[in-house]
């Protein structure tokens, strides 16, 4: 039944990546996510409802403008496909339950943030804020505990303290992320931090190798692996958590 659940889910998962995309692209310019209409970045001609279908759409016009013919990024589809899928895994994991809608809730601003952090390096306080407030009263409603709130501020405090040891390599927008990651996760936020800091040591190391010291000067946006590390912790934090622990 979850599973079946889960599937049917994927498509309204497809229209939730649309609205992120929308999101994304406005709330850092401060437009309304309401109005206007979405329309080419090219020729800025409104983009008529049946070429706004999630992914069907970018396929039928083969990642061009209707109008221009100039070309769509393929991060819409990409957005869309990862909200779905990440819906529809929330629900196969947490069942049809409270859970699974805060969980699909966190995985979507993180999404958002992944998407201006890549492209603007900023974490909208809009995104990231409201939706950390949402989602630590969700698990308190669903779990009454202090762990969430704990997990919160200390995960906030923990790259605070490091932003203020290492400005240039952090800024505030990760430490309001660690503020949103702490409220869902709980006990498994060191699981979340810990594996989005392996995965910025990725790119850090492949910098690092190209351009030898000068790669101290270039900086990568911390925020989309701190997201994925969340991604991570949410659905295997625990299994992580434990085998770490029975090891020691």
């Amino acid at each position: 039944m979850t599973g079946a659940v889960a599937a049917l889910a994927f498509v309204p998962g497809l229209a939730i990546g649309s609205f992120l995309n929308v999101v994304a692209a406005r709330i850092p310019a401060h437009i309304s996510i309401v109005a206007p209409r979405s329309s080419c970045p090219g020729c800025a001609s409104e983009i008529a409802w049946y070429d706004n279908i999630p992914i069907v759409s970018y396929l039928a016009l083969r990642g061009r403008c209707r109008q221009c013919g100039g070309s769509i990024s393929a991060k819409y589809p990409l957005v869309e496909l990862v909200t779905a899928l990440l819906v529809s895994a929330c629900i196969l994991d947490f069942g049809v339950t409270a859970n699974a809608a805060i969980s699909a809730a966190f995985c979507g601003a993180l999404v958002v943030i992944t998407v201006t952090d890549l492209e603007r390096r900023v974490i909208p306080n809009w995104v990231v804020l409201p939706a950390a407030v949402l989602v630590l009263a969700g698990r308190m409603a669903v779990e009454l505990s202090p762990v969430w709130a704990i997990a919160a501020l200390a995960g906030s405090l923990f790259l605070f303290l490091a932003a203020l040891a290492y400005p240039g390599g952090l800024g505030m927008g990760d430490v309001k992320l660690a503020l949103l990651l702490g409220a869902a996760l709980g006990a498994t936020l060191a699981v979340g931090l810990m594996v989005g800091m392996l995965l910025a040591l990725i790119p850090s190391v492949v910098l690092l190798a190209r351009h030898g010291s000068a790669a101290r000067k270039m900086a990568i946006p911390l925020g989309p692996f701190l997201a994925a590390g969340g991604i991570v912790a949410l659905f295997a934090g625990h299994a992580i958590l434990h085998g770490y622990l029975s090891l020691m």
